[in-house]
């Protein structure tokens, strides 16, 4: 694929035409009718998210929308960039993102980034390699910016573009709100198996661990609206004591989620004792198995 290049000069040339806005200078094509780009004085970027499962840094586009890059808490590290639309998108378009020189940069040309889709009725999305490319173009001072056919004017193309003014700071405050997140996401920690000592309602050091790492989530997310506590104990004892034993093990439980913060009425436990054994209780790794809680987790999908 041929790459077009845009220079930065105080006329129009044959490849590239220079926009002023507010006095910063953008090489855009020739064919631009129409550019959206926060002015030089008006340009903010804000970290509007900052906790161990989620990160989110905005920008907001005079008189087109709102641009935000998430990052959640995750095995992998991920980033997805939204664009949202006052108007969503008529149609579904091809989209050319670019990535463009700013006034201080003299004679710099315009940089391919990649070829996009936005589909209509939907926000502008961008994910993986792409998003990061992004956020390293603004922190180089360049402007990354969208290029479109205008679905009402089918003659005119549209540009919206990232300004790069003020990025320094916010950006930083983000990436270190990046490091801190948790390296689990909620689908770990939705179902869980955690084990007890024997004869006790004390857990496993390991399961402990464990459910130290599903309090941390729970403690910043406000869309868990349930948990679910069963407990079950192997079939030494008696069988009044083991339910005993069951029953201690899930009021300990709900005290501890309750001290998170979760309103009591959306924890609901559940004693079994010794019922549903899920290994033989004849033998010790057996009895393991059956001394026993499983946490499920709810939440609200928006």
């Amino acid at each position: 694929m041929r790459k077009s290049v845009f220079r930065t000069k105080s006329r129009p040339s044959v490849l590239g035409i220079v926009f002023a806005v507010s006095g910063l200078w953008l090489a855009l094509p020739a064919w631009a009718n129409k550019l959206y780009v926060a002015p030089l004085g008006a340009s903010n970027w804000t970290v509007t998210i900052d906790t161990p499962i989620e990160c989110r840094l905005e920008h907001t586009i005079p008189r087109y929308g709102q641009a935000s890059f998430t990052s959640r808490a995750s095995k992998e590290m991920n980033l997805d960039f939204e664009l949202d639309m006052q108007r969503p998108m008529g149609k579904t378009a091809d989209v050319s993102l670019l990535s463009m020189p700013a006034d201080w940069m003299p004679g710099e040309p315009a940089k391919y980034m990649d070829q996009l889709k936005f589909f209509k009725q939907f926000d502008g999305y961008v994910g993986g390699q792409t998003a990061w490319a992004m956020l390293s173009e603004l922190e180089d001072g360049r402007f990354p910016t969208f290029s479109f056919q205008d679905w009402q004017r089918q003659q005119q193309r549209v540009d919206i573009a990232l300004s790069a003014v003020a990025f320094g700071a916010p950006y930083h405050e983000f990436s270190r709100c990046l490091n801190s997140l948790l390296p689990y996401a909620f689908e770990d920690i939705s179902f869980t198996v955690l084990r007890y000592q024997e004869n006790s309602d004390e857990l496993t050091k390991a399961s402990m661990q464990r459910l130290t790492q599903i309090a941390e989530f729970v403690r910043y997310s406000d869309d868990i609206d349930l948990i679910l506590v069963a407990t079950y104990s192997d079939s030494r004892g008696t069988r009044a004591a083991n339910q005993q034993m069951s029953e201690r093990r899930a009021k300990k439980l709900r005290d501890y989620f309750t001290s998170l913060g979760l309103p009591e009425d959306r924890i609901t436990v559940e004693a079994y004792g010794e019922r549903r054994p899920i290994a033989d209780n004849e033998d010790p790794i057996g009895r393991s198995k059956n001394r026993r809680v499983v946490i499920s987790l709810g939440r609200t999908l928006l």
